[in-house]
């Protein structure tokens, strides 16, 4: 497995291309807005077929290409059905000049504890609402790895102060659902770099007074 990662649109919003078995590959949270964003995106793929679109949320940076994807490859996009309604504010923002996502793409929905196998990959679907009410996030457990989207960043939570965000569902999605996972798996956020859950349940100055420090042995060697 390969993954690469795109910052794209204004928002630095961060799409990843996962390469899994053979020649094939998932798109995560297809950011891409302009016409040089989508080209360098589309090249990567080198010719494999995607096999599906990950949509984590449907904030519109998140989601910017999931249509184009769809229509050139006829291919599904998982997302929340509790995410859809977070998609009507694009036409609110819309009237002041920003450029909103073209919404001709179909969802195809997703449950906690869902599991979607594609590019040779199983994707275990854990519900996380707070910055949107049908946040998700994809884990891999077998490749040790998670997309958060905009629940957990290295060093930060995503911002609750949108429209249906709210603040303690946030931090008990991340508490309860997140924090009990293998301390080993990386993350791959919607925004910035990547970290741990050890890490991040460490370090992490949103999440206190949750941390323990000593659950991640890198962080004591210098202690």
């Amino acid at each position: 497995m390969e993954i690469k990662k795109f910052v794209v649109n204004m928002l630095q919003e961060n799409t990843y291309v996962v390469y899994g078995e053979g020649y094939s590959c998932v798109v995560v949270d297809p950011g891409f807005l302009s016409d040089e964003e989508a080209r360098i995106v589309l090249a990567s793929l080198e010719g494999r077929k995607p096999e599906a679109v990950l949509l984590t949320h449907g904030h519109m940076d998140h989601v910017y290409g999931a249509a184009r994807l769809q229509r050139n490859y006829g291919i599904p996009v998982y997302m929340s059905e509790e995410d859809v309604k977070t998609m009507d504010y694009y036409d609110r923002v819309a009237k002041f000049g920003i450029k909103v996502p073209d919404r001709n793409f179909t969802v195809t929905p997703i449950l906690d504890g869902d599991t979607v196998s594609a590019a040779g990959i199983s994707f275990k679907v854990i519900t996380t609402p707070g910055h949107s009410p049908g946040s998700v996030c994809w884990y891999a457990p077998s490749e040790g790895i998670i997309f958060t989207g905009d629940t957990l960043f290295a060093g930060a939570i995503g911002r609750t102060d949108l429209i249906y965000g709210e603040y303690d569902d946030e931090i008990r999605s991340i508490m309860d659902k997140l924090m009990a996972l293998d301390p080993a798996t990386v993350i791959y956020p919607g925004h910035g770099g990547t970290s741990t859950l050890g890490v991040e349940g460490a370090t992490n100055p949103f999440l206190e007074p949750f941390n323990e420090r000593e659950e991640i042995p890198e962080l004591n060697e210098n202690v």
